[in-house]
């Protein structure tokens, strides 16, 4: 009889968008963990924390996807401006997965941005998290890839239009 070996998995996604936008602008959005919600399509909220135990700043996302709602812990772990942008993400002092954000100036007014997640969930405290996405997220650990690649699309997309839209006015305007 011979055992059954579980397909491999997809530990690491890439996706890269030209934007037409200086690499210091798009670094100053995507650095901002508030201005998260705008751009994710999965993060509901970031509430930013100071700590003084380890290096990095602290941030907690909450998230949601359809009825499910949850939250993570992330900490920064690059801040190379205006190239790279990293966080790593736990659950419960279980790793969960590594967001990077690497910018490319491609001249003065256009940058490639390439976001990558990392699947950090190995071994026993692997499982326990394949298991909490499952139960918070809804998402089994063969669909979370998928899921992730269709919202760093997302991402990307609402970056290049929050880049390359106008400033809009919202003083009133004066009557002459």
């Amino acid at each position: 009889m011979t055992a059954r070996r579980r397909p491999e998995r997809t530990r690491r996604w890439e996706e890269s968008r030209e934007i037409a936008a200086p690499a210091e602008t798009l670094f100053l959005l995507l650095s901002d963990p508030s201005a998260m919600p705008r751009l994710s399509p999965e993060c509901s909220g970031v509430w930013v924390l100071r700590s003084r135990r380890r290096p990095g700043p602290l941030f907690l996302g909450f998230n949601r996807r359809g009825a499910r709602r949850w939250f993570t812990v992330c900490r920064v772990t690059t801040h190379r401006p205006p190239y790279a942008f990293a966080f790593h993400v736990s659950i419960l002092g279980l790793p969960i997965a590594r967001w990077t954000y690497r910018l490319e100036p491609l001249d003065d007014r256009h940058t490639r941005v390439t976001e990558a997640w990392q699947d950090l969930r190995r071994g026993p405290g692997g499982r326990v998290t394949d298991l909490l996405g499952v139960l918070l997220a809804g998402t089994t650990p063969a669909r979370r890839a998928a899921a992730n690649r269709t919202g760093m699309r997302t991402t990307l997309r609402r970056l290049q239009t929050a880049a390359e839209s106008p400033p809009t006015d919202t003083r009133e305007r004066e009557t002459p």
